[in-house]
């Protein structure tokens, strides 16, 4: 069982930058794929990331490609997503997951944190 933790979240204006870590504990991360999701009041989650279980295949959903940079550390049990740029489109309760392979679908993951609000003011 691998529990996962989100942290990092909060208020920021349009053009400013976050970055949000998620830290897991319970099992090593080393094995697992991870990615980042995110979901807006009165929408569907949706991908933002996801990155390999070695940190060398990364993935982004086209409107954050070039402003958001997914990381990981297997050695510290953490991944973070590093946002630039960023838009009152972004706000939304993003969440970090983990599952076998890398991908798009968010049933590809097995393992969610809680969720840390990020708000875009303009």
């Amino acid at each position: 069982q691998v529990q996962l933790v989100e942290s990092g979240g909060g208020l920021v204006q349009a053009g400013g930058s976050l970055r949000l870590s998620c830290a897991a504990s319970g099992r090593t991360l080393r094995t697992y794929a991870m990615g980042w999701f995110r979901q807006a009041p009165g929408k569907e989650r949706e991908f933002v990331a996801t990155i390999n279980w070695s940190g060398g295949v990364t993935d982004y959903e086209d409107s954050v490609k070039g402003r958001f940079s997914i990381s990981r550390d297997n050695a510290k049990n953490t991944m973070s997503l590093h946002m630039n740029s960023l838009k009152p489109e972004d706000t939304a309760v993003y969440y970090c997951a983990a599952g076998n392979v890398a991908g798009w679908s968010q049933f590809q993951y097995d393992y969610w944190g809680q969720g840390t609000q990020v708000t875009v003011s303009s």
